[in-house]
């Protein structure tokens, strides 16, 4: 393992082979999508997000970028871009740790344990502190809106990226009615 570009493919290929769901962005292997599930016991159990994590060139010296991109309710995950608050990842990341390390412990971790005192997002680190009960709730709403497993819950991430698809999938049509159009001959 003497280059990051070789240990890089070898950690992909231990998540891979750890039953991640891996999904590269570009066919390359310093951005990829990998599908996580919540942790059991955990007010989080049951629900499947897409997580995006870009590797830096000098991976494995330097952390990897990891964010949900399936929308989350967590007082460490900035609920807008899900950026992660996590300091094993942001600040005390060691070439000892890998790809397999943030998602079968880091990750978990962070949803079973969530630190209101250094939030990400405001309001789920008040509503946490302030009214228990109605956090839990709150957590419980996103999972059954945004994270139901096998519904495609990385098409969930924001309703504005629904209405963009939706709008895209709308001028491919017109397209293909155009091409149509064009390509039949003059009567």
């Amino acid at each position: 393992m003497s280059s990051p570009s070789k240990r890089r493919e070898m950690d992909m290929m231990k998540l891979m082979m750890s039953d991640y769901k891996v999904e590269t962005i570009n066919d390359g292997m310093q951005e990829f999508y990998v599908e996580f599930n919540g942790p059991k016991d955990s007010l989080y159990q049951g629900g499947v997000w897409k997580i995006r994590v870009e590797l830096p060139d000098a991976y494995p010296y330097k952390s990897p970028s990891v964010g949900f991109i399936t929308k989350i309710y967590h007082p460490n995950v900035d609920e807008l871009s899900g950026s992660v608050c996590l300091d094993v990842i942001n600040q005390t990341w060691s070439p000892m740790f890998d790809l397999v390390n943030v998602f079968e412990t880091f990750l978990p971790q962070l949803l079973l344990y969530p630190n209101p005192s250094d939030p990400l997002n405001g309001e789920a680190a008040a509503l946490m502190m302030r009214d228990r009960p109605a956090y839990e709730q709150r957590v419980k709403e996103y999972c059954e809106k945004y994270a139901k497993p096998g519904e495609g819950s990385e098409d969930k991430s924001s309703d504005e990226e629904l209405s963009e698809e939706e709008y895209g999938s709308d001028n491919e049509d017109d397209d293909d009615d155009d091409v149509a159009i064009a390509g039949k001959p003059d009567p």
